[in-house]
């Protein structure tokens, strides 16, 4: 069986020139398209000191939602009528 070798080096095409980036290139269509980018109110942003703390708030409100939805659901059963003697 033979054995690769093993080569550190990176091929020729993903090399990259940062001296040529732009930054923020694709900021205003990301802003136009709503994609992945989301803007709070200053209000709103005063309350969360980075993004993680946001997600965090957000899957607690998702995971409350679920479970009130999932006891509206058990509550909306036919109500059984009463044999009336």
């Amino acid at each position: 069986m033979k054995r690769k070798t093993v080569n550190d080096e990176l091929r020729s095409e993903y090399h990259f020139d940062y001296s040529k980036a732009i930054r923020g290139k694709y900021y205003r269509r990301l802003l136009k398209e709503r994609a992945n980018v989301v803007v709070l109110e200053p209000d709103v942003a005063e309350a969360f000191q980075d993004s993680a703390a946001v997600n965090d708030a957000l899957r607690s409100l998702l995971e409350v939602t679920r479970s009130t939805q999932r006891l509206t659901a058990r509550s909306r059963r036919p109500v059984r009528k009463r044999a009336t003697a």
